[in-house]
């Protein structure tokens, strides 16, 4: 929920300074001016060491599409000595002739609760992520600053020697024309990085087609990225850079200028759709935004589960739902669900399984939404005194405005508390950066499903609710349920101990597919 409608004295702030810079950062309320409380959980500036690859996908302080990926190096001491950034914004003046720019300098710091914050200068000028460390190699990310505003992840970088291999990829954001817009699809790349097999499902503001893509990817050389350019017949001229975290994962990021997507490829160990219960979330919209999120099971022919939605501030929650599962597809074990029954906003969807979860993309052209699912791991449940980091990605309606949150939380029997850094960017040239006390109350499914409730406040206020379902005991998927907000997003268990990531290693939580105040400025 927007922190200025909870919060009056972050409102007031607001009215006396958005006129006078466009973007204000403050911390705490009520006559105090230090900064809120946080949980020791043993991080440091320590904590950040190597090489890191970086997303945020999101708009810009003038409402059009920005994404951004890339790598830093971090020196254990809070310096910034190296790495790369694609920086893709609709709204610069004019169209970079080269998109990935080095990092000339930075700095970062990190808190002991995990938050920490990395600006990293380019010739794009100074952006700053905020983040929350899952653990000394994984975070989730927000761009905290008077740029614009979006959501990503933070994953140490192992540096890899071969392509070759067999990937499936999701890919959201918009079109030339401010409209919602998401793909999803599958290739191989032979020993030369040449896409030897592919197939491709792309929903463009409700026009759906299916086209195979083709292309050759090459590796980049130091911190800079590599390259693909996923061509089809109606998109000849796609192009995207991609930064690999492993074999597994990577980042990736359309350049062209032609569109607005990126998001993740992850590797295909298997084509088979697993069976048992699975959590999801789906998100997007086109003329108004619509999150979901549950519980569904793969039989081997047919899907079947519960569903909670978000419709546009309209709440739904527990629907069961069906849907017929097509024949495996020849290429990336690509399926058609549907039709589908009682299953909003969708009545069609394709799913791809990949080590990232079971990739899932609406293509019945009402809406567009995309998504994933992750089998749920036996007992998977919160627990009641750990550490966790969250974020959330959502559109507020009551501007409309796109807002981004990190924070983190411990919790205890029946409540929570930790601090939250909120971004509001009001696609008016004017950017809210607040940091508050979060506090909040959950409540869990009986008999335990590994579906709980939260309501939360920031500053003492009421703030945001949601639903979390867990895939792990250290995985939750997060789908928002005020009337104001639509947003999605995920909580990772906490470890600073250095040894490896507690959270899923591959994940990839949706994000609102929204419209564009303003698609493109450029002259």
């Amino acid at each position: 929920m927007n922190p200025l409608a909870s919060t009056k004295c972050v409102r007031l702030v607001l009215m006396a300074l958005t006129a006078i810079a466009g973007i204000f950062l403050t911390v705490g309320c009520g006559g105090s001016n230090s900064s809120p409380a946080t949980n020791p959980v043993g991080f440091s500036n320590s904590s950040l060491n190597g090489t890191y690859v970086f997303s945020s996908q999101g708009l810009d302080n003038g409402g059009a599409p920005l994404n951004v990926a890339g790598t830093f190096v971090a020196n254990g001491n809070a310096g910034i000595t190296g790495g790369t950034i694609d920086i893709v914004d609709a709204g610069f003046p004019s169209i970079p002739t080269t998109t990935a720019q080095p990092i000339t300098s930075g700095s970062y710091s990190v808190n002991s609760d995990g938050r920490g914050r990395a600006s990293l200068t380019s010739a794009y000028g100074t952006y700053t992520l905020d983040f929350v460390l899952t653990s000394t190699s994984q975070g989730l990310v927000t761009e905290f600053d008077g740029n614009g505003g979006g959501s990503g992840t933070i994953d140490m970088q192992t540096a890899i020697t071969s392509l070759t291999g067999s990937y499936a990829f999701s890919l959201a954001g918009s079109d030339a024309g401010g409209n919602s817009f998401a793909a999803a699809g599958a290739f191989t790349l032979n020993s030369s990085g040449t896409i030897t097999t592919s197939v491709e499902d792309f929903n463009d503001d409700g026009a759906v087609l299916n086209e195979p893509p083709t292309g050759t990817a090459t590796l980049g050389s130091g911190t800079g990225p590599g390259a693909i350019p996923l061509t089809s017949t109606s998109f000849p001229n796609n192009s995207f850079d991609f930064y690999p975290i492993d074999s597994t994962h990577w980042k990736i990021i359309e350049t062209d200028y032609n569109n607005f997507l990126a998001g993740d490829v992850f590797s295909q160990t298997s084509t088979s759709i697993p069976t048992g219960t699975m959590a999801f979330t789906m998100s997007g919209g086109i003329s108004a935004p619509v999150a979901n999120g549950g519980f569904l099971t793969y039989n081997g022919t047919s899907f079947s589960g519960s569903e909670d939605f978000n419709n546009n501030g309209n709440f739904v929650q527990q629907v069961a739902f069906t849907g017929a599962a097509g024949a495996v597809g020849p290429v990336g074990g690509r399926v058609v669900v549907g039709p589908l029954s009682d299953f909003t906003p969708a009545t069609q969807l394709v799913v791809y399984p990949s080590s990232g979860g079971l990739l899932m993309l609406e293509t019945d052209g009402l809406n567009v939404t995309n998504g994933a699912a992750y089998v749920q791991q036996s007992g998977a449940a919160l627990s009641s005194s750990q550490a966790y980091g969250f974020n959330l990605n959502a559109f507020n309606t009551s501007g409309p405005f796109l807002e981004n949150d990190i924070a983190q939380f411990t919790t205890a029997s029946t409540g929570l508390n930790g601090v939250i850094d909120i971004s509001d960017n009001f696609g008016n040239g004017s950017i809210s950066l607040v940091s508050q006390t979060l506090g909040g109350t959950y409540t869990i499914d009986s008999p335990a499903t590994g579906r709980g409730e939260v309501s939360t406040t920031a500053n003492g206020s009421g703030y945001v609710s949601f639903i979390f379902y867990a895939v792990s005991n250290d995985q939750f998927l997060v789908l928002e349920t005020d009337s104001i907000q639509i947003g999605a997003g995920t909580f990772e268990a906490q470890s600073a101990s250095g040894s490896a990531a507690v959270s899923q290693a591959h994940m990839s939580f949706a994000h609102p597919v929204v419209k564009a105040h303003a698609a493109s400025r450029r002259k």
